[in-house]
């Protein structure tokens, strides 16, 4: 008898995105760690100073936290109302957060009641920051005003009202004492200087602004509202460079990795956006479980805190550098021992014995050698084995089609086993690479057992999303073949105009030969 031939897998080209040193630079973070806030995250902010703590503001609440702590090492809780935003001053010392009863308090981190409170705004203040001097603080709130506090004094210095909708979002230069900048709902954003009492530069962003960030420098701002990130000009008024639109949903939040090359989005559609700040591509996502309200990076980003509408704080820390066991090294054969014998020549009364390596069969090859046909299948619909690799499922069921078994494989299986089969082929049924065995496998499924349905809800519910996506396959690949029936009809029609012209080029050269010759 002759000796069994193991199934042949079909290997497919790997899915997946390019690996870049942005790829690579990015993924290198450790599985997130979770904590729970009382209410959504609207602000999250590091200390610039060791040992980088940062404030999470969520309903009534600013905590603090430790860059590695789950636990909150400092609460901020004596707000009348909801707080919205908190800012750590150049020094990390100080805090300034505002909140929904108007009201602006400054803490001290050792501290836990206000050190100054500035009374002035009438509605919730959404944006709080320290100018470049650390003397003084911008606010901004829902009664349209910006307003530059002096903290030595707890006086307001000057009010600004060139907005006519709320202001929601702000932050001051980090090189002059006198810029700042605010964005507002409506869809404008003006830089403010301190020493003219009004606006210097107003762009239009075109959608209610959610954020603004000005760069290091201070030449570059970056601006977020509805799904557009865009980046102006500011050394020339305030043209616009570069409009970005990478989000499915509204822009809420902007930050700046350490180096200052990359600049990160966070939107409602739970997707966080690195870009370039050269050529302004993306060059990497982040995928959250929930919409994205804020984010913040540590030094050199070694941190990644993310906080969401769910109330979810996620923390990512970059994985540490794998250090070298400084242990004895074992020592190994010389090299004389490896090449022993290499060119030994045989002689004539040598007897030379082979030994050829024994191949074990797989699992699924010693069922489909004995006939086990159920079992083969059962084995390769596996978690394991159809997450890690559908590829050898989908091999396996090729295989039984073949053979003409596969109905007799998929025959007498019970609820849990039919839902297994079904959640395989629903998840992999829109693959290219897997539809045209699976589609088979599909309908050998619904013939067996569509007069069974009715007596799980659990399988006629998957059987029933089974039999949706094999039609709809079924239609993507009429109107393709279709697609494909016209293309031939016109890559023919461009054939035979060509060997037209070729054929009537060269009778006409003929023609003109004969004319010439008479």
């Amino acid at each position: 008898m002759a000796g069994y031939k193991p199934a042949a897998i079909q290997t497919y080209p790997v899915l997946g995105e390019k690996i870049t040193q942005d790829t690579l630079y990015w993924n290198n973070y450790k599985t997130p760690v979770q904590i729970k806030e009382f209410g959504a995250v609207s602000k999250v902010d590091f200390s610039p100073q060791p040992p980088y703590n940062y404030a999470v503001t969520a309903s009534s609440r600013i905590h603090i936290y430790g860059r590695y702590s789950q636990e909150p090492i400092k609460t901020f809780s004596r707000f009348k109302d909801t707080a919205y935003c908190a800012t750590f001053r150049q020094d990390g010392r100080l805090l300034v957060a505002g909140s929904e009863d108007g009201g602006v308090q400054l803490f001290d981190i050792s501290g836990r009641a206000p050190l100054r409170q500035f009374e002035g705004h009438t509605k919730a203040v959404h944006t709080v920051d320290f100018t470049a001097d650390k003397y003084h603080v911008v606010s901004g709130a829902d009664d349209y005003t910006v307003k530059l506090w002096d903290i030595p004094n707890s006086k307001e210095i000057l009010t600004f009202k060139e907005h006519s909708d709320y202001v929601r979002c702000g932050c001051a230069s980090k090189l002059n004492p006198d810029l700042f900048v605010t964005g507002s709902y409506d869809h404008t954003v003006k830089m403010f200087d301190a020493r003219t009492n009004k606006s210097v530069i107003s762009v239009e962003h075109g959608q209610p602004v959610e954020s603004v960030l000005l760069f290091p420098s201070g030449s570059l701002l970056a601006s977020a509202g509805g799904r557009y990130v865009k980046i102006w000009d500011m050394l020339k008024g305030g043209q616009l460079l570069v409009s970005l639109k990478n989000h499915h949903k509204t822009v809420t939040c902007l930050y700046l990795s350490s180096s200052g090359q990359r600049l990160l989005s966070g939107s409602l559609d739970r997707k966080v956006k690195v870009y370039s700040t050269t050529s302004y591509k993306v060059v990497h996502s982040f995928y959250y479980a929930a919409s994205i309200l804020s984010l913040a990076l540590a030094h050199e980003d070694e941190t990644i805190v993310v906080g969401m509408t769910n109330g979810i704080l996620s923390v990512k820390h970059r994985k540490s550098e794998a250090k070298k066991d400084s242990l004895p090294r074992r020592r190994r054969p010389a090299y004389r021992t490896f090449i022993k014998g290499k060119n030994y020549m045989k002689q004539r009364d040598d007897i030379l014995i082979n030994r050829p390596s024994k191949k074990h069969l797989e699992l699924y090859d010693r069922d489909l050698k004995n006939f086990r046909v159920s079992k083969a299948l059962d084995r390769v619909l596996e978690p394991s084995c159809t997450i890690k690799t559908p590829e050898i499922t989908v091999s396996i069921i090729k295989e039984l089609n073949r053979r003409g078994v596969l109905a007799n494989a998929l025959a007498g299986r019970d609820e849990k086993e039919i839902s297994r089969v079904l959640n395989f082929l629903i998840r992999n049924l829109s693959q290219p690479r897997f539809a045209p065995v699976l589609i088979n496998a599909a309908e050998i499924i619904i013939d067996i057992y569509l007069p069974v349905i009715g007596q799980s809800p659990v399988v006629d519910k998957k059987f029933l999303l089974l039999q949706g996506l094999v039609e709809k396959e079924i239609d993507y690949q009429r109107e393709l073949l279709e697609t494909l029936g016209m293309m031939d009809m016109l890559f023919a029609t461009m054939t035979r105009k060509e060997s037209t012209s070729v054929l009537q080029h060269a009778s006409d050269g003929f023609l003109e030969n004969k004319k010439m010759e008479s």
